[in-house]
């Protein structure tokens, strides 16, 4: 058993690389999807990739989260249950839902996202499997849990309803990007990121604990630099995208 006090400062620790890789990542685009290239070393099938690297997550969280011996109320179940929801969709529905035409990501993507997501396994299914404290059920009439589990399926939706969107674009075999148009897509260039901003508030939100909060720092140290740099693609590949979208908060960025 981890001591609580080395687990906190190692939490710490995360939380602090999360601002650094943020103001890195406002620095340079990462070489995936629309940004492809392979100048960061050796690639691999763009669909196997998003596999390869998503998967972990789920058996680390799981692991750590049954064998600990913290107690396992009703709300905490429900916690693993969202967590696993989104999990399942990004491992065993949304790669093979890719129209790949040949796209492939670095390897080295792969390495990184594995190595966020071994960690974010880690320090959120060993806090509710060991070292959380106890949920009673009046935690579902929470304001925490009520306001957060309604932002998760919030974003939860906004997330899969913009990547069919954009999946949609490319239906009857076409190739190549096209402008998005429709729901969010008129407010904002990349509405299935802020999708999954929202929901990870959300869940920090029902959790109201630090390595949740964590999982949501961490994801918007991610999203936010990548909705720019679509934000920026955009309107370099298409002259005549619309001048008044933002990247990713309507009205604001």
């Amino acid at each position: 058993m981890i001591p609580e006090k080395l687990f906190f400062q190692f939490l710490y620790a995360w939380i602090a690389l999360a601002v650094v890789i943020f103001l890195v990542l406002l620095r340079i685009t990462v070489p995936y999807g629309r940004h492809s290239r392979n100048t960061w070393g050796p690639m691999v099938n763009n669909r196997l990739g998003w596999f390869l690297m998503e998967l972990p997550v789920a058996i680390i969280f799981s692991w750590f989260f049954f064998r600990g011996s913290a107690e396992k109320s009703a709300p905490v179940y429900v916690f693993y249950g969202l967590f696993m929801l989104h999990y399942f969709n990004r491992i065993f529905i949304f790669p093979f839902r890719i129209r790949e035409n040949g796209k492939q990501m670095p390897w080295l993507i792969v390495l990184l996202a594995l190595f966020f997501n071994f960690s974010n396994g880690f320090f959120n299914g060993y806090w509710f499997g060991t070292l959380s404290p106890h949920y009673p059920i009046s935690w579902f009439w929470s304001w925490q849990f009520i306001v957060g589990i309604i932002l998760f399926f919030t974003g939860m939706y906004i997330n899969i309803s913009s990547d069919q969107a954009l999946l949609n674009l490319r239906k009857g075999g076409k190739k190549g990007y096209y402008i998005p148009h429709g729901a969010l897509f008129e407010k904002i260039s990349s509405p299935n990121l802020l999708g999954e901003i929202i929901e990870w508030t959300g869940w920090a939100l029902m959790g109201w604990c630090l390595p949740a909060f964590s999982f949501a720092l961490w994801t918007a140290a991610n999203l936010i630099p990548r909705a720019l740099d679509h934000h920026r693609w955009y309107h370099r590949y298409f002259p005549d995208y619309p001048k008044d979208r933002k990247a990713l908060f309507p009205g604001v960025l």
